[in-house]
Order: structure tokens, then sequence, then C-alpha cells
């Protein structure tokens, strides 16, 4: 199995979407992650979702989705017996992951410094929506706040639309991802240099980061992205979105090579012997009317006709599909995107997401589905070196 992480113990006192996302990576890369949760409520988005039974159950889908293989201890980290637990655990600890808003871990005596004191060379990984410093630092945000600031709605939808949100929480998902991978560097830096590193991700830096290439071409041109519609950004008129007889299709001839096989493959030889396309600057010149003539020849097939002529020639093609269609592929089931796990008590079986990459040829799974709320409080107390009856003067004193 892969499981370059195997051995790292996590503290994991993130919620709902970015910060249990990255610790659920290092969960499915063999990373112990004890997922600290307040008693009686745990991470709020073990409830609701469109299953009832599993909201019930305190394992709703939105909660699912970046919690397997990860235990569940509950601690009060407001009374100083459980911020005291809490240091515990730290001090055992190789990273620490924390997505309270800036400021927060440090009024409660969890900040870098008092962390660093605990082990002298953990990872310390903070979360939030601006990041630690910054004149919008203790700000509060979600995914939806953010692709109103970050610019990407003012590019999104069809000219003249209006601003339009991406229809996922992508930036949630992908400052999880890049809060996972500044863990990892961490923990190769600890190695380097034997003294705690901390790491500071954002999700505004990440959707920006998302959007590297407008970024780049604003600053360096003074060039501002309009929207697009579902064209190409490369403004090639052989690219973009085509109708057909029954539906969209994604095409992308951007290159010499790529138009004429695509001409070819459509029965349209005539269009390359055409004056008005005969180069790529004269197709540019004339983009509308060669887009308008190779509309006509697409709207006399079906989508999937079109998607398959072109793959037989190596043109990228793709007709466009609902997220139902897209699973129900093949090629997505070959490649393991998705693992069945189940909960106790609940008869049919949950897919969740296995790791966006293969390793050694095979897809990288969660081992196990995520715990009940406070499961793992006991034995992870007692592997402290905790006893019972502090076990039970804790919980009956709402520690635990």
């Amino acid at each position: 199995m892969f499981q370059p992480l195997k051995g790292v113990r996590v503290i994991d006192l993130s919620q709902v979407l970015a910060g249990p996302y990255a610790t659920y990576q290092m969960a499915l890369m063999g990373a112990e992650v004890i997922k600290i949760e307040k008693p009686g409520e745990g991470d709020w988005t073990r409830t609701g979702g469109p299953l009832p039974d599993l909201s019930e159950r305190r394992m709703g889908l939105g909660f699912l989705t970046q919690n397997a293989a990860k235990k569940s201890v509950t601690i009060n980290l407001k009374t100083p017996d459980g911020l005291k637990l809490a240091k515990q655990l730290i001090s055992t600890a190789d990273v620490f992951v924390e997505n309270f808003k800036p400021g927060v871990a440090g009024r409660l005596g969890l900040g870098f410094e008092a962390v660093r004191e605990l082990r002298n060379d953990i990872v310390y990984c903070s979360i939030s929506a601006y990041g630690q410093n910054g004149p919008l630092s203790r700000r509060p945000a979600y995914d939806h706040v953010i692709q109103g600031m970050c610019g990407i709605m003012l590019t999104t939808g069809k000219p003249g639309g209006g601003p339009t949100k991406v229809g996922a929480p992508y930036i949630d998902f992908a400052t999880g991802m890049n809060a996972a991978m500044a863990v990892m560097a961490g923990l190769l830096e600890v190695k380097r240099i034997g003294e705690a590193v901390q790491v500071d991700v954002a999700m505004l830096d990440t959707a920006l980061m998302l959007m590297a290439s407008l970024v780049t071409q604003h600053l360096s041109a003074d060039w501002t992205p309009v929207q697009n519609g579902n064209e190409a950004w490369s403004a090639s008129p052989s690219s973009g979105a085509f109708e057909t007889a029954d539906g969209l299709l994604m095409l992308a001839a951007n290159n010499e090579p790529q138009f004429r096989k695509l001409c070819r493959a459509i029965g349209r030889k005539d269009i390359l012997d055409d004056p008005r396309w005969l180069t790529p600057q004269a197709r540019q010149e004339n983009g509308q009317s060669l887009r308008e003539t190779l509309n006509r020849t697409f709207l006399t097939g079906y989508a999937d006709h079109w998607e398959k002529v072109l793959e037989q020639v190596d043109v990228p093609a793709a007709r466009v599909r609902g997220l139902d269609e897209a699973l129900a592929e093949p090629h997505i089931r070959a490649r393991g995107l998705t693992s069945e796990v189940r909960i106790d008590g609940y008869n049919a079986a949950i897919h969740v997401p296995a790791m966006s990459f293969r390793a050694n040829g095979a897809s990288v799974a969660p081992q196990a589905p995520p715990s009940p709320l406070g499961a793992d409080t006991d034995s992870v107390l007692l592997d402290l070196g905790i006893d019972q009856e502090e076990l039970k003067a804790l919980r009956s004193a709402g520690v635990i």
C-alpha cells in the first residue's frame, strides 16, 4: 500500500471543508489523524444533507466526504482540563492543523509559539479565508464569498450575463489540497532543519493561484479578463463550444496540425483551401465566419458522434455531460476516483472521494469510514496515560 505518511500523527482542529479535506488527504496517505471535536456537537457538517437517516446519526454526507479514516476525540477546549488534554495530545503529534479565524488559536492557548513549546519539531498549519497577516486577515469567509472577492465571478458566464459563481465549492477543496501539500513540504523541512515549521494557507491565495495565468497577464500587460462564456481561453476560432444536433461539443483544435485533422475528420477539406482561413492569422481575422461554418457542420450530427470521430484523429473534444453521465463513464470507474464505505446501521454504501492521483498503478482509498462522534476518545486518552476513573470524571464534568 502507498502510505508515505505512515507513522505521522496529525491533530486536526479544523471543521467544515478546507481543513478537513486537507487532513483527509493525509489520512489517505497513511497518517494517523485525530480529529478533535466539541462534545455533543462535533463538526457541524455531521448534520444536514440529502440523506436524513445519516444526518440523524451525525454522519451527514457533507461530513462523510472528507472525514473517512480519521479518529474522533471529543474535548471541550474552553475548559482548563480540556485544553490540558489537547496540549498533551499535541505534544505527541508531528502535525497540527487548525482553521480558526486568525487570532482565535492564540487566544485559546494554541498559537504557533505555544504549540512549538509543546513539540519543537512540529508542522503547524493554519488554514483561513485571507491568511494570518494583511488588512483582511481577521475577516471570516466561505467559498462563495471568496469567489466574489478573487475576481473569478466576473470571468464566468456569458458576456453581459452578470457575475456567475462556479457551481461547486472548488476553492474550499483546492485550499485543502494546497494545505496538504504545504504540510508535506513542512515535514520535509522539519527533517532538514530539525525545527518547527509554520505554514499559512489562505483560501483567497489559493483562489488567485487557480487563476495564475490571468493574474500574470493582468499584472504584466495590464490585461483584464472578461466573461468568455463557454469559449476557450486560447481564443482560437476552432476551439470552444459548438452546437450539435443534441447538445454542446467542447472542442480544442488550437494548433495547425489539429486544425487540419479537424477539417478532414468532419468532411470539410474545403475549409483548408479557403483563402479566408489559410493561415492562423487569417483564421483569427475571419474567426466568426469560420465558427459559423464549423457549427453548421456540427449541427448535422450528434455530439457523441463527433466526439468519437475526433477521438480517432487525436483532436481533443468532449460532449458536455451532466455529473450523472460523467460518473457513469467506464473510464471514471477504471480510475478508481471514489470508494465505498459502510456506516454502522445504514444499509446502503456511501461513495467518498479517493486520492486524486494513483500510486504504483493503484487508487488510494480510505481504509475505514469516519468514526462516530467521540468514538475514539477513550482509547486515545488511555494511550496518553489517562486512567478510567479520570475519564469518568472528565466525562461527568463535560470536558470530553
